[in-house]
């Protein structure tokens, strides 16, 4: 069996992290470090020591906005956001239950809406997602305003190539 630091390459498939030095270039620009259990360039170098459980148990992964920030900054491009990913899947398979339950139900809603269309269909992504978390009515007036001033429609379009997407969800699909 193989190292933790092995595993995550293996699955971010081209995107070395052993290239981080460590100059903290990601972290000084992350918008989401200050509300972070462990900052960016902190997580590089505990897949690189092998502090799994830590790591799929923090909050760190899951608050993640994924803006990319940090590998523009990164003077080797180390792709935190693409690790990110990987760990929240190692964390969903390893069945831990993070305290950013909502973020979560997010995530899975938004990957169900690709899995099922190809697209984000935002429509459903929200039905999915209020139902997932019981929060039916919150955002009614915010969801009202956005589809008044066009920013929310009733319809996405659907990815004419529904084979190339099944065979993306197929293969990264848990064994």
């Amino acid at each position: 069996m193989g190292s933790f630091l092995d595993d995550v390459n293996q699955r971010i498939d081209g995107v070395d992290i052993q290239n981080c030095y460590h100059c903290q270039k990601c972290t000084s620009g992350c918008p989401m470090a200050q509300v972070m259990d462990f900052k960016p360039n902190e997580i590089i170098r505990m897949v690189q020591a092998g502090r799994k459980d830590a790591l799929l148990r923090s909050s760190a992964i899951w608050l993640c906005a994924s803006c990319e920030t940090c590998v523009t900054r990164c003077p080797n491009a180390v792709d935190i956001p693409r690790l990110i990913d990987v760990l929240r899947e190692m964390s969903l398979e390893a069945g831990v239950v993070p305290q950013e339950r909502e973020v979560v139900q997010f995530h899975e809603s938004f990957l169900g809406t690709v899995k099922r269309g190809g697209r984000v269909n935002e429509p459903l992504m929200i039905v999915s997602f209020k139902i997932k978390t019981g929060t039916y009515f919150n955002d009614v007036i915010v969801g009202l305003k956005m589809f008044m001033k066009g920013k929310l429609s009733l319809f996405s379009p659907r990815t004419k190539n529904m084979q190339a997407i099944r065979r993306i969800f197929r293969s990264t699909a848990k064994s």
